[in-house]
């Protein structure tokens, strides 16, 4: 029954862990590669899913006492929420640098932190009309970090605080410290930065009424294949070209304009009919992933419940049948004890016949009583007198003495007589008396007779066990003797 047990339990583990390992299931992440699948949501434009991403990895981080990831996932989350709030975006930012504090463990890390967060401020003060100190103090100290650390950072990082300075006193209205700042930021400009740090400035030389230094910014500045700042250079051209009168000039630059407009729109409506297929594409392979999942875990958890039917059914037979054995056996060995009762019984009461007729022939047969005296002394029985003790045992022990003579004709008549004592259960020093003979004599003939007559090897059985087992019925009665021939 254990084993059976034991089988059912290791098949449901066995069947369970296949179900498990089966269904598809997410391979387990961490904090980086949460973020980094972020960044590569971001970058196909699922802004919905970069998001929930850069919340998990938040979430991770934190678990993990990752501070790193921590603070750059904050950092991301707080860019994307931007574009639609910029206090939630402010807000998240602040505990990006809160995070980073605890920790702190790259300066070019903590000027962006700041920057950006001067950034969002600026935001929130440009769209509430609010105050612009909280945006200036946060970027003047990323400034003055950039400065302090442009040994070693190199001044991509001051040209980019810089830019924002420029930006914040731009939505400040003071347009002439905008243009300090927007000259100082594109003279230390590296190139990738460059485009974006003459973009300002020229914003800033319009402000102040530069209209020709401001158009010699934008036609100096080189978009290469990125329409949207392409399309920027060309419409602030064609906004100058009118301010100036220049119909013609303003005509060229919005045709322009409209030309990059157009491959723009263009390029987007592909980037979107690409994201599309690319999501339709995933979304059918996801759910061809969920059929499969599905359906192998339907024919797993068939077969499980198969195999738990089989093995209750199995199980239940075997109990039924082992019950069945027990209680045979439970039976047999009940039904072996009362015979072996019944037995000890039946020789209990033949003991007690035998005794009662030797005590009763005792006390009435003379011979008999001469014999029961020979405990006492020696007594010498005539042949007469074996003859009467034979007659009589024979008359109340079915002529078991008859039966030994006619199964041996050739037995010795001391044998005999052995025999007639031993079945009146006489001691053996009253049977050496009868004989004449010591008690270890006595023995010694009891054990030769028992195995020369009766052919009994064994030594734990005795003459009087051998003289008891011997039949009486027509049909067994050599049984357990043999001939002294």
């Amino acid at each position: 029954m254990k084993t059976i047990q034991e089988i059912l339990i290791l098949s449901l583990v066995w069947l369970t862990t296949a179900c498990r390992s089966d269904s598809p299931s997410t391979p387990p992440r961490d904090a980086r590669s949460c973020y980094e699948q972020a960044l590569d949501a971001f970058d196909q434009d699922s802004v919905h899913a970069g998001e929930q991403l850069l919340g998990e990895a938040i979430r991770l981080a934190r678990r993990e006492d990752d501070n790193h990831t921590l603070y750059l996932a904050q950092l991301r989350l707080a860019e994307s929420l931007a574009w639609g709030n910029s206090a939630e975006a402010l807000a998240m930012a602040k505990q990006a640098l809160e995070s980073y504090e605890r920790k702190p463990d790259s300066p070019r890390n903590l000027i962006i932190i700041l920057d950006y967060i001067g950034t969002y401020a600026s935001q929130v003060a440009f769209n509430d009309d609010g105050s612009f100190d909280e945006a200036l103090n946060y970027t003047r100290r990323a400034y003055e970090l950039a400065v302090a650390s442009a040994d070693t950072l190199g001044t991509e990082l001051v040209s980019q605080t810089l830019t924002s300075l420029a930006n914040i006193h731009w939505a400040m209205d003071d347009y002439a410290i905008a243009l300090h700042y927007a000259r100082d930021a594109e003279d230390c400009a590296p190139d990738h930065l460059l485009l974006g740090a003459q973009q300002v400035l020229a914003r800033c030389l319009v402000s102040c009424d530069s209209l020709a230094a401001a158009e010699a910014v934008y036609r100096k500045m080189q978009p290469g294949d990125d329409l949207q700042a392409a399309y920027i250079v060309q419409s602030n051209l064609a906004k100058l070209a009118l301010r100036r009168s220049d119909t013609d000039a303003a005509e060229e630059a919005i045709d322009e304009a409209f030309s990059h407009a157009e491959d723009l729109y263009y390029n987007a409506l592909r980037q979107k009919d690409d994201y599309y297929q690319n999501a339709l594409r995933q979304a059918q392979d996801n759910e061809r992933l969920r059929y499969r999942a599905a359906l192998n875990r339907y024919w797993l958890w068939s077969t499980l419940v198969i195999v738990l039917l089989i093995a209750v059914a199995v199980w239940f037979i075997v109990r039924a049948r082992l019950r069945t054995a027990e209680e045979r056996r439970k039976a047999e060995a009940q039904l072996h004890e009362q015979e072996a009762l019944a037995q000890r019984e039946q020789l209990k009461q033949r003991d007690a016949t035998i005794m009662f007729l030797k005590e009763f022939i005792l006390q009435r047969s003379a011979i008999l009583k001469k014999i029961g005296e020979s405990d006492k002394h020696h007594i010498i029985l005539s042949e007469a007198e074996w003859a009467e003790v034979e007659r009589t045992l024979n008359a109340i022990d079915h002529d078991r003495i008859a039966i030994l003579r006619e199964r041996i004709p050739d037995i010795k008549e001391e044998d005999v007589q052995l025999c007639i004592l031993t079945r009146l259960r006489l001691t053996n020093r009253a049977i050496g008396n009868l004989f004449g003979i010591t008690i270890s004599a006595v023995q010694h003939r009891k054990l030769k007779v028992k195995k020369e007559i009766f052919g009994e090897e064994d030594p734990e059985t005795t003459l009087e066990q051998v003289i008891e087992t011997l039949k009486i019925n027509d049909a067994t009665a050599g049984c357990g003797v043999r001939s002294r021939n």
